[in-house]
């Protein structure tokens, strides 16, 4: 499958068909920088509620920064009350992001316990009605993230399909698991293969278990779909957008090596340095050192001095000289 042709959403064009998903409470301002490098077809910002925005939060407006790199880039809200969407959706074309995205994907109780997030799965006309204030009030795309269902008994994805259609949306993501399963199990991706069956205009793009090149072809293979959104896959991999495109074009695959992800590691922590106070970086690097390095056996003590560490100096200090020797041979005992 060539992907070297464009993706449009309505009038916006895409470089490409290989979206990054927007992660909730990781993809901050040097997630997005770090991800800017490799071109993704399309970035997020953190999702944000709509009742925050409209009241101009500060904290909320400080979510949706970004930078001219990272265009083509998009926002994403969450909320339930068509009131105000219209509004939300205006801000957002007001800062100049190139489209926006209501949630109707977020598993989590604090967003679901008002009929947000996931929890609009429940009333799938009242989507139709908050699309159709959001696309009165702005020029941009607006676009719509969901999930399979809220259960296995309650699958709903393929009429939410022709809901958000009729309302004039331009693309749906499907999720290809239930609220309930949150993000454990496979994703099913016979939810997403319905929803392209059951689209006419819409662009549908399928979302789940999207780790890599082989994953990506058999999902378009598989559903139909016009997209993917890569989520977790992105974290500690930016540049995974190119392993995925270069799999799908059947150019030469680049083998990423330790001393790869030790230099990504160091890059995104001069992101975090030169963008968050120095408490929050430390908070972060605990678990943004662990996406870098994940896949090798050895990073418990390396995980063990983060968890510890209180300066940003030194946080430095062991991204550069931790012996990576440690991690390869911890690798080779295990097999």
């Amino acid at each position: 499958m060539k992907q070297k042709e464009p993706f449009y959403l309505g009038n916006l064009k895409l470089p490409s068909r290989i979206l990054y998903a927007p992660l909730a409470g990781c993809s901050d301002f040097p997630f997005r920088k770090m991800s800017a490098k490799f071109h993704p077809g399309l970035m997020f910002c953190e999702m944000v509620k709509m009742e925050a925005l409209i009241r101009y939060d500060p904290h909320t407006f400080h979510m949706l920064d970004y930078s001219a790199d990272m265009h083509p880039i998009g926002a994403q809200l969450c909320g339930s009350n068509p009131k105000i969407a219209g509004q939300a959706a205006r801000i957002i074309e007001d800062l100049g992001f190139d489209t926006v995205d209501l949630n109707c994907g977020c598993p989590v109780d604090k967003v679901t316990k008002d009929g947000s997030g996931s929890g609009m799965l429940k009333t799938p006309d009242l989507i139709g009605e908050v699309l159709v204030n959001m696309l009165a009030a702005v020029k941009i795309p607006v676009t719509v993230k969901i999930r399979a269902g809220w259960d296995e008994n309650s699958i709903n994805a393929a009429e939410i399909v022709k809901i958000a259609e009729k309302a004039g949306a331009a693309s749906i993501c499907v999720h290809g698991r239930t609220r309930q399963q949150g993000y454990k199990g496979p994703a099913n991706w016979d939810y997403i293969k319905a929803c392209k069956d059951a689209a006419t205009t819409i662009k549908v793009i399928g979302n789940g278990d999207v780790i890599d090149g082989p994953s990506a072809e058999k999902l378009f293979a598989y559903t139909g779909c016009d997209a993917v959104l890569v989520a977790r896959a992105t974290m500690g991999q930016p540049w995974i957008v190119q392993e995925i495109l270069n799999y799908l074009n059947g150019e030469a695959h680049t083998e990423h090596t330790l001393e790869d992800y030790r230099q990504a590691l160091l890059e995104h922590y001069l992101f975090m340095v030169n963008y968050h106070n120095d408490h929050r970086v430390c908070v972060d690097m605990r678990r943004v050192g662990c996406w870098y390095l994940k896949k090798s056996a050895g990073t418990r003590h390396f995980r063990e001095i983060m968890s510890r560490i209180t300066n940003v100096n030194e946080i430095e200090d062991l991204i550069r000289h931790f012996p990576l020797g440690e991690i390869q041979e911890s690798q080779v005992e295990q097999e």
